[in-house]
């Protein structure tokens, strides 16, 4: 495999052996395709995995993407360019180069120019902001077994704030959809929250994201298809992106070296498609109960409140860790799970009736 990122990784061949520790039954359970053609003069599967990190093998150019262009002819070679960077040569813009490969992973993020040019279609995003703050030890200490969240209009009118641990420092962050333009006026709110917890760090570094709401409409098209936050692959609610984008990947390549025959016979869209169906078959109901509960508990300060004290349930907290934890959702006790739903109501109605009263007192 090549792979290709922002800057530019290519990989130039589908090894037999797992890559990254991918088990090694799961690769033969899925067999070549009949149609599939065996690659000429015993070469192996080319396939440049754009954006992500590399695994088992992979040839890895320093470089940036620009474009690939589509083959002419079936089972012909699609064309890479991109900008090789080498320290060596002292060109600073990099010297463009083009790479024949039979198939391509786009992995290169959110603003990913491998769906651009499959025509992916877009998706909406939230922009997540955070600030890595270095605090002083004793202050530190109270993040060692926590990580905080903030929820409220203040701080964010559809997402969370947060105070995440990181090591020797914490993160101080929030996101939103619905108003990008005020994230600076959200992320103050934020460490305004913190601020007893957090005074006297310093800021070393700040970092803004964009954080996709949802797959894109288009995820595969030939041989060429997508993984990660390029393909859309983050949660709502929680904003967790990171496993999914490993996992995908390694579906992905596990989907690629099946299909190929480890490397040995060209893929087709269909092996690529395998992939995605199997993908949305393990987390399409994670994704939608998770947009569920975005919908529900962080439209208003009465939901969020009703969400804060659904919270405080045992049995919530442990639906919720093991949901985090196994990234499904995970089946729950029957009568547990109807008192639940009663408590969810009654959580409901109660921060509803707060609200009207703090308008009274507003008004």
């Amino acid at each position: 495999m090549t792979s290709l990122s922002s800057a530019v990784a290519l990989p130039s061949s589908c090894r037999a052996r797992p890559a990254g520790g991918c088990r090694r039954a799961r690769l033969l359970v899925t067999r070549a395709a009949a149609s599939s053609p065996k690659l000429p003069n015993g070469r192996r599967l080319r396939v440049a995995v754009v954006g992500g990190g590399p695994s088992a093998g992979a040839e890895v150019v320093n470089g940036l993407f620009l474009r690939y262009e589509a083959p002419k002819e079936p089972n012909g070679s699609y064309v890479v360019h991109y900008n090789h960077y080498d320290s060596s040569n002292g060109k600073a813009g990099g010297e463009k180069r083009s790479l024949e490969v039979d198939a391509i992973v786009g992995a290169d993020g959110a603003n990913s120019r491998v769906a651009k040019d499959m025509g992916a279609g877009d998706y909406e995003y939230a922009i997540a902001f955070q600030e890595r703050v270095k605090i002083p030890d004793d202050k530190m200490a109270y993040y060692e077994e926590r990580a905080e969240m903030y929820v409220g209009d203040d701080v964010s009118p559809d997402f969370y704030g947060w105070v995440f641990p990181k090591c020797d420092h914490v993160a101080v962050g929030t996101g939103t959809v619905t108003h990008k333009a005020d994230i600076k006026k959200f992320q103050a709110a934020t460490r305004l929250r913190a601020k007893d917890k957090i005074e006297g760090g310093r800021i070393i570094r700040v970092e803004a994201h964009p954080i996709p709401e949802h797959p894109r409409p288009k995820r595969v098209a030939g041989r060429v298809t997508l993984v990660g936050d390029a393909a859309g692959y983050v949660t709502k609610c929680s904003g967790e992106g990171i496993y999914f984008a490993a996992k995908s990947g390694r579906m992905c390549a596990e989907a690629i070296v099946a299909g190929s025959a480890n490397g040995t016979r060209m893929v087709e869209e269909s092996d690529m498609r395998k992939y995605l169906a199997e993908f949305d078959r393990l987390y399409w109901p994670t994704y939608k109960v998770l947009d569920i509960l975005q919908k529900v508990f962080y439209r208003s300060n009465a939901a969020r409140e009703a969400f804060v004290e659904m919270c405080a349930d045992d049995y919530v907290q442990k639906m919720t860790f093991d949901s985090y934890l196994y990234k499904r959702v995970v089946p729950g006790n029957p009568l547990d799970d109807i008192k639940l739903a009663v408590n969810t109501i009654g959580s409901l109605v109660r921060a509803t009736a707060l609200r009207r009263e703090m308008e009274k007192v507003t008004l």
